[in-house]
């Protein structure tokens, strides 16, 4: 229980450094160069992580009464949209399928000055967001993400 906890917060300080980092950046460049690791980061934590992030996701939604017998499995966040978010999503379902996400797609949609803003999540075969198909059977029940 104690790696769990320490592998999720490593996820979180890593996602607060890497917001840092950008906002700290005075160049356009380094602001460039400040989102690549950040997406580089979030990416190399969950892969490293993702386990240990997926089983205290879990631990935590049994303590609730909120557990599962589905599949769960934690992936990046690919953001399509107007804010451009990264992070993590733990993704649930047949174990078959689950087995197929390779990220969870976020299309962000505003309208009407903002009043109105509707975030799609789509689980996908692809970390690549042109080129992917989505996963059918599998939704997402948890999202851990940081502003670009």
């Amino acid at each position: 229980m104690r790696m769990k906890r320490l592998a999720v917060c490593a996820l979180a300080s890593a996602m607060l450094f890497a917001g840092s980092v950008t906002n700290i950046s005075a160049f356009n460049l380094g602001s460039i160069l400040g989102g690549v690791v950040k997406v580089g980061g979030i990416g190399f934590l969950v892969d490293k992580y993702g386990e240990s992030i997926n089983s205290a996701i879990n631990s935590v939604m049994m303590k609730e009464g909120a557990g599962t017998n589905y599949a769960t499995k934690v992936v990046p966040i690919v953001s399509i949209g107007n804010s451009g978010y990264i992070g993590a999503a733990q993704v649930i379902g047949d174990a078959d399928q689950v087995a197929k996400v390779e990220a969870v797609g976020q299309l962000e949609i505003s309208w009407n000055d903002k009043l109105f803003r509707i975030k799609g999540l789509i689980p996908m075969d692809s970390k690549n967001p042109t080129s992917f198909s989505r996963v059918q059977g599998v939704g997402v029940s948890a999202v851990i993400d940081v502003r670009v």
